[in-house]
């Protein structure tokens, strides 16, 4: 399975976040500090605060703060949110499959998908910032 760029930018925004400490990033830096474009990182910083992840205060003195449930969420919920629970493959688009009535793959890559998201589950934030990623998150950090 492969993630959307927007899925695995809110993944690295989390964990850079979970390693700033006292300090607060500004979206600005993050998106620098992951070598990402500014839009891309404002629209996923948006909507992980949109699910209460990630606290923004804009103007002075603003800036990223990871909240209490962005730091204990779950790996696989944070994916989830941002795949969505769609299946693998369009079976139903334009162009229906022919062998939609009797197709048995369909339901095969839907439990495959399912056994993904549950091996992410019990993963959190917290977990996937410890020794050695934590330290080599702080070394990529900028100056501002």
């Amino acid at each position: 399975m492969r993630l959307l760029r927007s899925t695995d930018l809110a993944l690295r925004v989390l964990m850079r976040l979970a390693v700033a400490g006292a300090s607060t990033p500004t979206t600005r830096q993050v998106a620098a500090d992951m070598d990402v474009p500014y839009t891309h990182t404002a629209k996923v910083v948006a909507e992980l605060q949109h699910l209460g992840l990630v606290d923004a205060r804009r103007g002075r003195g603003g800036g990223l703060a990871l909240t209490g449930k962005g730091r204990t969420a779950s790996v696989g919920a944070v994916v989830r949110s941002f795949e969505g629970d769609g299946d693998v493959v369009d079976c139903e688009g334009a162009t229906p499959c022919p062998l939609n009535s009797g197709c048995r793959l369909r339901g095969a890559l839907r439990r495959a998908q399912e056994a993904f998201y549950a091996a992410l589950d019990p993963v959190t934030v917290a977990d996937i910032v410890g020794d050695p990623t934590g330290p080599l998150l702080l070394g990529i950090t900028r100056a501002p």
